[in-house]
Order: C-alpha cells, then sequence, then structure tokens
C-alpha cells in the first residue's frame, strides 16, 4: 500500500529519532483525518517488525524479529513460483520466492515464509509447506480405448493427466470433467506423469453449460448446499414478533430492485421535517436468523457472497432465507435494521438513530417503473419518488464535490432464448432510480462507520469493525493513465484528485467513454475489507463499511451483529470488544479473497456468454474502437455490445505493422498508417475459441 511504504520509508530514513503521532503526521504531510488510518498502519509495521514504540513514541526497528507469514504458491508472469499473500489490511502482495529449501513445492501449496532482503528487493522464503491444496482441476477429456488423457484448462499446468479406464466414471471423448489429481507433488516434476480420476462429468466440451459448470468448479463455488445447511435453513420459520423493534408496518416504506431481482435486501423511505429530510434505511435482519456458529453461519462464512454468473446466481444463504424468509418482500411483515438519517436542507448528514424494527412493504418497484413514475408524475407513491430523486441527486453531487470519483461505465445485459442460448447483447440503461438507491446506501454504509467512530470518541477503548477501505492509487499507473488519455486529447494531473473527476465528466457520452472509465478503474487500488480504517478513495470518504447487503455479502452480516452487540452490551462490552479482535482480522482476510474469486469467476462467465454469442456470427462485421495496443497486435472493442478482441499484426492483409512501445501506436512498414487507441475500426469476427477463451476480429 502506498501510504504503508511511504511511512515504512520514512522510518529507515530516520532511523536515529523517535516520533510522537501527532508528530508524524506532521512530518509526513498528512492531513489531521488520515490521523487513524496513520494509527492503524503503524500497529501494522509493529506487527510485521519494523517499528517499535517506547511509551507514546515509535521509532525504527533496526533489529526486528520477523514473524513467519502465510501464503499459497503461485506462479508469476514469468512462469517462476512467487508466493501470493495478504497482509493485515487484506491486500494482495507477491514475493519471489528464494532459498535451497523450496525446491519441494508445488503449485497451490500453502506455506509459511519469512521476508528476507536482498540487494534492495524483498523475497520469501518458506520455512514450513503445511499442506498441498491443489488436488482438483477441470479439464478436456480424450479417450484413448485403454487409458484416457485429460487436457487440463489451467495454464499453469504443463501436463496432461494420465486416466486409467477403471476411472472413467462415464465419461466421453469430447467430455468437459471435474478431476482428482491423484500425485499433485508431480505438476511440477518432469520425470513424472499425472495420475488422476474423474470426479464428474461436467459436461461436452465447448458447451456453454458445461464451460459454466467448469466456471464454478475452478473457482470453488459450490451450487448445492450440504444437507445439514438445508435441515437448518429449513427449520427457520417467519415470526411476526415486534418486541425489541420499532414497528413501522404503517409507514409507506418500498423496494426499488432490478427486474429479475429475487432477494431483497434493502427498502427506503424518505419524508420532510422541519429541518429538512429524515431518510430511512431499511435493511433486511438476516443476523436474527443467521446466528453465529450456526451451520448456516459455518456455510456463509465459507462462501463470503453470493456470485453472479451471467445465467444464474450462486447464493451465500439457501433460498428459503435469502428470497423468502430474509427477502423484504411486498404487503408481507420482515424484520429489518433501521439507520434513520436526519439530513439537513443542505442534505449534509445531521444525526442518525440505528434500531430493530419491522416493516411492511407497500410496494415492489423495478428500477423501471419508479423511473416512469418519477418522471411522469404519475402512479403509485409519486410524490415520495419525486422527492427521492431531488434529494439523491443533491447527495449525488456533495459527494462528488467532496472528492468522489463518479465511474459511470456503459454496461450490457444477455438476452437469452427459452433454450438458454445467448440471442442478443444490448446496452444496460443507467436510469436515476439505480443511482437514487446507490445513494441511499452510502449514507447508511457510512453512518454505520460513524456510530463506531462515535463510541470510540467517548471511550479509551478501540472498537473493532469492519471497514471498505480503498487506498491511493499507484502513481505509475496513474501516469500511464494521463499518457493514454494524452491521446485522446485529455490531460490529466495526476497529483490532483480532482482532474481524474474532471476527466470523467469530459469522457461521458464519449466513443472512449468505456475505455478510459475502465483503465482508470485499473489504476486503481483494489476496495478490500480490513478491520484498520484508512478511508475509501473512490467514494472520496474517510470511514465506510457496507451494512446494506447481508443476504448476499458475508462482511454485511457480521457488521450487523457487531452494531446489535454494540448497541446492547452494557457490562460485557469488553468481553465483545476482545471477542471481535479475535475474529474480525480473519474475516477481513477471507471475506476479500472469496469477493475477488467471486469477480474472477463472473468475469470468466461473461466471457463464455461472448464467445457463445459470436460462434454463429463469424464474419459478421461490426463498428468498433481500438482499445489498447501490444507488440503482436492491437485489442478493439465493439461499440455497441461491449466485447473485446484481438486484431493480430499478422491476420492485416494490406501492411506490415510495427509496435512503437514508445508512442504506444502501430505503424504500417509501406503505407505509414498509425494504428492509436481511441480510433474507430470497422471490424469481422474471424475467429472464436470456447477452449482457448480467445476472440479474434480482422479489420475491413
Amino acid at each position: 500500500m502506498k501510504l504503508k511504504n511511504q511511512i515504512a520509508h520514512f522510518f529507515k530514513k530516520n532511523q536515529e529519532q523517535k516520533f510522537k503521532l501527532h508528530a508524524l503526521l506532521k512530518n509526513l504531510n498528512l492531513p489531521r483525518f488520515k490521523l487513524e488510518a496513520l494509527r492503524n498502519i503503524l500497529y501494522d509495521l509493529m506487527d510485521e517488525g519494523i517499528v517499535s514504540k517506547d511509551g507514546k513514541l515509535y521509532f525504527f526497528n533496526k533489529a526486528p524479529k520477523f514473524a513467519n507469514l502465510e501464503g499459497v504458491i503461485d506462479f508469476g508472469s514469468d512462469g517462476r513460483f512467487e508466493i501470493k499473500h495478504f497482509d493485515t489490511q487484506g491486500n494482495e502482495v507477491r514475493y519471489k520466492v528464494i532459498g535451497t529449501s523450496n525446491k519441494d513445492m508445488s503449485l497451490g501449496d500453502k506455506v509459511e515464509f519469512q521476508l528476507k532482503d536482498m540487494d534492495g528487493f524483498t523475497f520469501a522464503e518458506i520455512v514450513n509447506i503445511q499442506r498441498k491444496e491443489l488436488k482438483f482441476i477441470t479439464g478436456d477429456f480424450e479417450n484413448n480405448r485403454s487409458y484416457g488423457t485429460v487436457f487440463p484448462d489451467s495454464r499453469t499446468i504443463k501436463k496432461n493427466i494420465y486416466i486409467e479406464k477403471s476411472s472413467f466414471n462415464g465419461a466421453k471423448d469430447g467430455d468437459k470433467v471435474y478431476v482428482e489429481i491423484l500425485n499433485p507433488d508431480a505438476i511440477t516434476n518432469e520425470f513424472t506423469d499425472l495420475k488422476g480420476i474423474v470426479k464428474e462429468v461436467l459436461g461436452k466440451s465447448g458447451d456453454s453449460e458445461a464451460e459454466l459448470n467448469s466456471i464454478a468448479k475452478k473457482f470453488n463455488l459450490e451450487k448445492d448446499f450440504p444437507p445439514n445447511v438445508i435441515k437448518e435453513a429449513e427449520s427457520i420459520k417467519f415470526v411476526s414478533e415486534t418486541k425489541g423493534r420499532l414497528d413501522l408496518r404503517e409507514e409507506t416504506i418500498f423496494t426499488i430492485d432490478p427486474l429479475d431481482a429475487r432477494d431483497f435486501d434493502d427498502a427506503v423511505s424518505l419524508e420532510k421535517t422541519k429541518d429538512g429530510f429524515l431518510l430511512g434505511v431499511h435493511i433486511a435482519d438476516v443476523s436474527h436468523y443467521v446466528k453465529e456458529g450456526s451451520e448456516l453461519d459455518k456455510e456463509a462464512s465459507k462462501r463470503g457472497t453470493s456470485v453472479y454468473l451471467v445465467d444464474g446466481v450462486i447464493p451465500m444463504l439457501p433460498e428459503n432465507l435469502s428470497n423468502d424468509i430474509c427477502s423484504l418482500k411486498p404487503n408481507v411483515d420482515r424484520l429489518t435494521f433501521s439507520i434513520f438519517i436526519n439530513l439537513t436542507k443542505k442534505y449534509t448528514i445531521k444525526n442518525f438513530e440505528i434500531k430493530k424494527t419491522i416493516i411492511n412493504s407497500k410496494r415492489r418497484f423495478t428500477y423501471e417503473e419508479a423511473q416512469e413514475i418519477i418522471e411522469t408524475k404519475k402512479g403509485d407513491f409519486a410524490k415520495e419518488l419525486q422527492l427521492m430523486s431531488k434529494v439523491s441527486k443533491c447527495l449525488t453531487e456533495n459527494r462528488i464535490k467532496g472528492g468522489g470519483l463518479d465511474f459511470d461505465s456503459p454496461e450490457v445485459k444477455f438476452v437469452f432464448n427459452k433454450k438458454g442460448k445467448v440471442i442478443k447483447i444490448v446496452p444496460k440503461e443507467r436510469l436515476g432510480t439505480m443511482r437514487l438507491i446507490e445513494e441511499f446506501m452510502l449514507l447508511a454504509n457510512i453512518c454505520a462507520t460513524l456510530y463506531v467512530k462515535n463510541l470510540q470518541k467517548d471511550s479509551e477503548m478501540l472498537y473493532p469493525f469492519i471497514y471498505r477501505v480503498h487506498d491511493n492509487p499507484d502513481i505509475e499507473k496513474l501516469k500511464n493513465l494521463s499518457e493514454f488519455v494524452h491521446q485522446f486529447g485529455y490531460k490529466v494531473d495526476i497529483n490532483n484528485k480532482d482532474s481524474l473527476g474532471e476527466l470523467l465528466e469530459q469522457v461521458k457520452g464519449k466513443p472512449e467513454e468505456y475505455i478510459i472509465n475502465d483503465l482508470l478503474i485499473r489504476s486503481m487500488a483494489k476496495a478490500i475489507y480490513t478491520h484498520k480504517n484508512i478511508g475509501h478513495y473512490g467514494l472520496g470518504f474517510d470511514h465506510y463499511t457496507h451494512f446494506t447487503s447481508p443476504i448476499r455479502r458475508y462482511p454485511d452480516l457480521i457488521v450487523h451483529r457487531v452494531l446489535f452487540d454494540y448497541i446492547t452490551a452494557k457490562k460485557n462490552i469488553n468481553k465483545v470488544v476482545q471477542h471481535y479482535n479475535q475474529i474480525l482480522p480473519d474475516i477481513c482476510k477471507r471475506s476479500s479473497e472469496r469477493e475477488q474469486n467471486a469477480v474472477a469467476a463472473e468475469r470468466e462467465s461473461i466471457k463464455i456468454k461472448q464467445i457463445e454469442y459470436l460462434q454463429s456470427r463469424i464474419g459478421e462485421e461490426y463498428d468498433g474502437i481500438i482499445s489498447g495496443i501490444v507488440q503482436f497486435g492491437v485489442y478493439v472493442q465493439i461499440n455497441d455490445i461491449l466485447i473485446e478482441g484481438m486484431v493480430r499484426f499478422k491476420d492485416i492483409e494490406d501492411d506490415y505493422y510495427e509496435y512503437d512501445d514508445k508512442r504506444h501506436i502501430a505503424i504500417g512498414r509501406r503505407t505509414k498508417r498509425v494504428l492509436r487507441a481511441g480510433d474507430k475500426v470497422r471490424i469481422a469476427v474471424s475467429r472464436v475459441n470456447m477452449f482457448s477463451k480467445k476472440i479474434d476480429f480482422a479489420i475491413v
């Protein structure tokens, strides 16, 4: 992390001095609101042995005792082993491996390691290999009569897998299969064959359904719940209880969600007051049903999040909870955890309350229905929706003025026929009602963290919590962004965050909007969960968490538990704090890992459906824009359907093109034609491959 590295470097440069907290703040030129982030990072550096503390004074530890760290063996971009490690903030960090003791490691091993400095670089030295993790893979099956061969989907496994005939388990030539590797140590031993057993046939290789089943296996996504979890879920019945809850069943409260939504996490209410507005954000009280340590809780923790593949959801909770008992369906009583936010006439937070409640949603709106009512001023709850629209627009304006970045990347949706095949890809319309709900949820998430912040103001005790944080972007990535957008005629001051916001505003509605939005997002650090607050750069918030989606996100469920325990704990507060100090770091780390895993699975499912769509459209022409240039070709994105493919230089017949890495352009040797990012081109679909997940275009 940029700030953490900056602080560590400061101590290394000032090894003979000791600093109080506020002196460090001043010496590092940090604003006062970064005080809490500084304190948290100092705790991290103390854990890592870089910094020590004497009373209130912090100083560089000249003789650090490095604790063993944990990680997983993975292949780096150069094909060599490296260790993937998540630091105490939940950030993924990778280290190259050194030392003779590392020869026995295999891909997927869990290891303990220590950091070693060599020639100004930090490497990892393994001290203990804990266990083998890579035992199951997916691949394509070939029947060789007396034996079978599986060709692994993973490019990191360079060998095919030998399957004895007795271990085919129904696999036929051309099937996509799920295989148990019997000798995973042999993955990195060039003299030993890999052997395996077919555990499951996923479908025909190249078939969309088989590929999606393969994604579930590849990313360790369990579609079905274990019997003990189902049994516990089915034993839960809804009881319309009011004890200890504020009864809001007569209030005007409703939901606004996507057309195809089935799990309704959140409902909203809004009314004018003498001094401004009272916003109610009412969230499904999942923690009332999913108790800590229960079978449901263990399974939700393991899954971490619901996963939204293109043509289906792998839920975090069983359907009778996610789509029924917890879901805020209309015209039925539901238990909720509500945040009531008093807004001033300038749309800032005056104060707020957090309470357990019971509601009865008066309407289930789709985004489209609510938008039409706002625009026509006719329909159910038109007055309330009009007011919500006005307030949300002002909240957005305040947030952007306060330093928030307004990412508004175009999206598409897939249209399927009755057989589940993609027949159309259409742009998603970004409606005002979508932003309306987003802004209200952002406010609720802020207030959840402010509650904990206020607790700490009145106490010397540090109350542990789950924060959703987003670190400052890497300067080198911003430099690359600045160079890239310069080709389109835009200027960016990488030292001024407002300049990034201005860029996002300037590209709205332009052909290059998606490309620049996407590149800016990739220039940012990953947002993660952590028990150490450093603020949220992208949103421009000093404090932020996830409170509003406990049906589909495990951190939100835990945030509900923590808040309720803090609200109700009196004499036992020390015990409660101690408990959460023990469990939250691991929950944050695991939740960040599961979220990143889900995002990767969702992206791969999109790629599969894009390929399925183009398989029957070879030769069809589309308008596109060059989105990137590399040594062997140019990437082109189709304008309307946002599918990106490669035009290889060797396939361009009119000239031989050479890549100029300094100017990021390609130049035709004979015609001197220049290809650069942002150029409009007409392309035809030339090749698609479901096995390699590659899409090739030709310029026409």
